[in-house]
């Protein structure tokens, strides 16, 4: 499914100060089952944003006003490990997050964003702790993303280069998916067809 196109995003960032965020906290399994056209929002987190009784816990960051409407997280190392469920991703998409930004992600997990839309960046571990720091010192402090110039700058100003496969960059750049892309290549690969049944009509 395509998505709207990523070039640049500025946003307040949350500080998730947690390390093996799973994907069982991310959603927790009993809501998998839940339709996907009617969101995954209100799942997101849900056992650490909400008690037995479902009240907000108001010891959980994203319960904070501070971060309403924020759609970038910087959490800890082997984020989104656990088991390989796409919904994840879906939860944290319908919610806002369109950044996440860690020192490590589970494999299974950064490849289901790439594929829906959302950026994982991966930054050395001092560098994180020192983004959490200053996020947690300054809230609704914002950061830029800027996928064409594959930076993070932070409030100061410093700009954090990361890495990411040239291919799924150009996907999250045109908004398309694999299928997307491969759909809108078919003038071409009809072309080519059209001239090699020319040059090679034995083939």
């Amino acid at each position: 499914m395509d998505k709207p196109p990523f070039v640049s995003l500025q946003s307040v960032a949350v500080p998730l100060d947690r390390r093996n965020v799973d994907t069982d906290q991310i959603i927790p399994a009993r809501f998998l089952r839940k339709p996907r056209a009617a969101g995954m929002a209100p799942y997101l987190f849900h056992d650490l944003r909400f008690d037995s009784q479902g009240a907000l816990r108001t010891d959980f960051i994203l319960n904070d006003a501070a971060y309403e409407g924020c759609c970038i997280l910087v959490a800890l190392e082997n984020f989104g490990s656990g088991s390989s469920r796409e919904a994840a991703v879906y939860a944290l998409w319908d919610y806002g997050i369109r950044v996440v930004i860690a020192p490590s992600f589970g494999d299974i997990f950064y490849s289901n964003s790439l594929k829906n839309g959302l950026l994982p960046i991966v930054l050395p571990m001092a560098k994180v702790q020192a983004l959490l720091e200053l996020l947690k010192a300054h809230s609704k402090a914002s950061l830029r993303v800027s996928l064409d110039q594959q930076t993070v700058t932070d409030p100061s100003g410093t700009s954090h280069p990361f890495e990411i496969c040239p291919f799924q960059k150009v996907l999250l750049t045109s908004g398309q998916d694999e299928l997307g892309y491969t759909v809108a290549l078919q003038p071409r690969i009809e072309a080519f067809e059209k001239a090699r049944a020319s040059a090679q009509p034995w083939l």
